[in-house]
């Protein structure tokens, strides 16, 4: 069995306030039960394109399993509202472009395993060099967003966490309405991670115009 370990660097506004070592094993998996596709548990690549091809659900496809994603309440869109237009504004006039769900992303692993979701936000910087025949983009985020919800929150938090991160996505963000609270991964040797909470602005790490008053991203 395969072991690593991981730093985790846990900053506030910037100042490291404490560090984790996390000690990963290739068998340890998290699991949570989703509506699937009707295939098992687990289900081929290929299964997956075909039933995405006959079907109008959403779905994601991630480590083998198919989640059918369910239809986001208020809280979830008015966060999704804001954001966007705050990276619209932010990014205007560079080569970076904001895009929203529904936009399926396919993400390989360095093992070859194909995963395919569908981030609620993401920030795409080249996209005209990897543009497919069949209209979708074909690599991979800079920067993703996923806004929390009861029906997502431990997908988004773990398993979506070490996808992002395997897949070279440079920065994530986590939105928390109930909380509203915001953390921000940066993916580097090491990974960072911000929190930053209602009352702070939040910063990107790769992308130094962004910043986002996180109490004007969530409603009430």
């Amino acid at each position: 069995m395969l072991a690593t370990h991981e730093d985790i660097i846990i900053t506030r506004n910037g100042t490291e306030v404490a560090k984790l070592t996390t000690k990963l094993q290739e068998t340890d998996v998290v699991r949570e039960k989703y509506e699937t596709s009707g295939y098992g548990e687990k289900a081929s690549y290929e299964e997956f394109l075909e039933l995405r091809k006959h079907s109008d659900e959403r779905y994601e496809y991630i480590d083998g399993e198919i989640y059918l994603l369910s239809s986001p309440k208020t809280a979830h869109q008015f966060a999704v509202t804001q954001l966007i237009v705050k990276l619209s504004n932010c990014l205007q006039g560079t080569d970076c472009i904001p895009f929203v769900a529904p936009y399926d992303i396919e993400l390989q692993k360095p093992n070859g395993e194909m995963n395919m979701v569908q981030p609620d936000l993401m920030v795409i910087c080249d996209l005209d060099d990897k543009f497919g025949d069949d209209d979708y983009y074909k690599g991979v985020p800079t920067l993703v967003m996923e806004v929390l919800s009861n029906s997502t929150r431990r997908k988004d938090l773990l398993i979506k966490t070490a996808l992002y991160r395997d897949c070279g996505v440079k920065e994530y963000w986590i939105i928390n309405p109930d909380e509203k609270q915001v953390m921000i991964y940066h993916f580097e040797d090491n990974i960072e991670v911000t929190a930053f909470k209602t009352g702070e602005v939040a910063k990107s790490y790769i992308f130094e115009e962004l910043t986002i008053e996180v109490e004007g991203v969530f409603r009430g």
